[in-house]
């Protein structure tokens, strides 16, 4: 009789003896499931694995779908790797960049002999990338030493990889394969092209725009949107780091191991320094800005980005003063609720925008309020005791996530003001098919900060980051193109410097709770960076809102 195992499934919350041996396909067959648009991975013991995972031993295991985030991560790297043999079968010689998520679907460079392809290229590989996905090519995991993993990929031309394996320092090295062709995600895939029932890839600005599924709505694609500035930060960070050389994680690791780390970091410090002050001299120029709105998503460091704004404007003969709206949130019987019955305090109407709006046409007419205090009590919030007139050369500075819409402050001309959105707007690359979703960098951020000033555990902190990207999504990027002016807060070496503090946090985290296999996930790529010390962060980055050792009060 073949060996079995025990496993629970905790889908259907059943328990099967399974043969040794079996993949987590085989398992979800046998447990006749029918998940809506089939399984993408499954939580294996809470870590990601695909579906082609053998069992050996006893596990809970969870299939997700299309529709759960790490699902559709899967079904989107699998839809990359096609693009990427398509586009190698018709052009030997191109260069694919996976470089960020922008307008609801994957930008991506595409170089042949230095230019850009061209809209009728983009036909012909959205053409070869359904003939891929029509044949149904199984994609094969191979686990190899790393010294042969890099010579493979040193042979085809593919350095941003060799760099990323040389400096990793792991004895072997796992890559997938399809139709022949190695390639290197840091992510499961699909178990074969035919699973991939949507896509589309179109000609987009200098590249391409890799369409997915809506995660709500899978047979739909997700909606284009316009956002011209935001890919124009982007697109300004990543001619830098081509300029400097240090496009992905490979090439920083190996400027790091000569000698340049402290030049990276004052470089970096250095590029956020000038266009602060030239934010900072464009409000000045205009001469009639009395409010300053800066909003963004969580942990994009604001309120650091404010302080120095501020003594930026200072500088320039402004006096800024500093007004949180969050001071302004409505009594709690007051606030609107969420779909699940909770209180929405990411809703524009959690504010008392009535009140808000009483007190700014108040100062703005030359007469002095008293500024209110929230202390998260039920009868929201309080007479704070300081009073504020504006004077000669005064100018607001607002910072609150609602700062972009238009409804927060209508009746305020829009010549008085001025909106800057600022994210952690990450651009280094693991490697030229890998890239770092700027969420992930913005949550690193907020674990270390709410275990080092709120001790609240990562765990609690990864439970509720749904909820706070749901709260963004509706509340804070669909305005986000109505900024004055946008700023990158992310910087090429931040990870390196948070890798050593973080990593102590995210392994409080254990097996048992839900929220572990997000730890690995993040914990995975975090160690391809080189660690850096942070003794040569000046006192001002926005880093140190998140770390420490700010100069800054808070």
């Amino acid at each position: 009789m073949a060996e079995t195992l025990r496993i629970r499934c905790k889908n259907n919350k059943k328990t099967k003896n399974i043969p040794l041996g079996s993949t987590l396909l085989d398992v979800y067959h046998a447990f006749n499931l029918n998940l809506p648009y089939g399984p993408c991975s499954a939580k294996v013991n809470n870590k990601i694995e695909g579906l082609g995972f053998p069992l050996y031993h006893n596990k809970d295991v969870e299939f997700l779908n299309i529709t759960t985030a790490s699902g559709m991560r899967t079904y989107a790297r699998t839809l990359l790797f096609i693009l990427c043999k398509a586009a190698k079968d018709l052009y030997p010689d191109v260069k694919i960049k996976a470089r960020a998520m922008v307008s609801r679907g994957l930008y991506i460079s595409a170089l042949r002999d230095g230019k850009n392809i061209h809209k009728d290229d983009v036909a012909r590989i959205k053409e070869r990338m359904q003939e891929i996905i029509d044949a149904d090519l199984p994609f094969y995991r191979h686990e190899i030493p790393t010294d042969e993993a890099i010579k493979m990929f040193e042979e085809r031309g593919d350095i941003s990889k060799v760099r990323l394996l040389e400096s990793y320092g792991k004895l072997y090295t796992t890559y997938q394969e399809l139709d022949g062709m190695p390639d290197y995600f840091y992510g499961s895939l699909l178990p074969s092209t035919g699973q991939i029932h949507l896509f589309d890839l179109v000609k987009f600005s200098e590249g391409l725009l890799l369409r997915i599924p809506n995660r709500k709505f899978p047979d739909s694609l997700e909606d284009m949107v316009d956002e011209p500035k935001l890919l124009n930060i982007f697109q300004e960070r990543f001619r830098l780091q081509d300029t400097f050389g240090v496009s992905t994680v490979g090439d920083f690791n190996l400027a790091c191991k000569m000698g340049h780390a402290v030049d990276l970091i004052n470089i970096a410090e250095a590029l956020q320094e000038k266009k602060i002050a030239a934010i900072a001299d464009e409000i000045t120029k205009r001469g009639n800005v009395k409010v300053i709105l800066i909003a963004g998503p969580s942990s994009s460091g604001k309120t650091t980005f404010g302080k120095r704004l501020s003594v930026q404007l200072l500088a320039n003969g402004l006096y800024p003063y500093p007004i949180s709206l969050d001071n302004y949130y409505a009594p709690r019987d007051r606030v609107p609720k969420d779909e699940n019955g909770e209180l929405d305090l990411e809703s524009l109407y959690a504010l008392d925008l009535k009140f808000f709006n009483k007190q700014v046409n108040q100062l703005l007419n030359g007469e002095e309020i008293e500024l209110p205090k929230y202390n998260f009590n039920p009868e929201g919030h309080q007479p704070s005791g300081k009073k504020l007139k504006m004077t000669d050369n005064m100018i607001l500075v607002m910072e609150g996530i609602h700062g972009l819409n238009p409804n927060l402050m209508p009746q305020v001309p829009a010549e008085n003001t001025f909106k800057i959105f600022i994210s952690a707007l990450t651009t280094i690359l693991l490697d030229d098919h890998n890239f770092i979703p700027p969420s992930d960098n913005r949550l690193l951020r907020r674990i270390l900060r709410d275990s080092k000033y709120r001790n609240c555990p990562a765990k609690d902190t990864i439970q509720r980051w749904p909820s706070v990207l749901a709260g963004e999504d509706k509340w804070i990027f669909p305005f986000q193109e109505n900024a004055d002016a946008m700023f990158n807060s992310a910087l090429m070496f931040e990870l390196a410097i948070i890798k050593d503090k973080i990593l102590p946090i995210l392994d409080k985290v254990t097996e048992r709770d839900p929220e572990y296999s997000e730890v690995v996930r993040l914990k995975k790529f975090l160690l391809y960076f080189n660690s850096v010390s942070d003794k040569e962060i000046p006192p001002t980055s926005l880093l140190r809102e998140f770390m420490g050792g700010s100069s800054f009060e808070y």
